[in-house]
């Protein structure tokens, strides 16, 4: 069995590992502990916070900016998990997961590309990649 990796910031992935080690200290943890530790442990297990390479794909860890149909202006976002990524109070920018529609439609994307996707109201819009570069913290 092969374990998909999960981007994050380096500070947000410094931050879990501070948590785990503070609810590990305690001897006797509680059911919700105990919990929080095992859900920490694996998200650690799966943990990426590497710079990605500035070769144009799209994939999480990158920095999108993207013309949606219908739009005037770019759209500006950070590909990753949200509420790990949000857990950095460097990152002023908007989270697009990779789980979500848009996040699917356009992993595996490279600059230029146009790809359509189904929003969960079903409305399809097109995106074209105008950019995509490694994050490396605020906007």
């Amino acid at each position: 069995m092969t374990t998909e990796s999960v981007w994050l910031p380096p500070r947000s992935l410094a931050l879990l590992i501070e948590e785990l080690a503070v609810l590990g200290s305690d001897p006797t943890p509680n059911a919700a502990t105990s919990e929080r530790i095992r859900e920490l442990r694996t998200t650690l297990r799966q943990a990426e916070a590497s710079v990605k390479p500035d070769d144009g794909l799209v994939e999480p860890g990158m920095r999108i900016t993207a013309m949606l149909s219908g739009d005037t202006r770019a759209t500006v976002f950070l590909l990753g998990e949200r509420e790990l990524v949000s857990l950095d109070p460097e990152v002023k920018v908007d989270v697009y997961s990779p789980s979500s529609p848009i996040g699917q439609a356009i992993i595996g994307t490279h600059v230029g590309d146009t790809v359509a996707y189904t929003t969960p109201t079903n409305v399809s819009i097109q995106i074209e990649i105008l950019a995509a570069v490694p994050y490396t913290g605020g906007r």
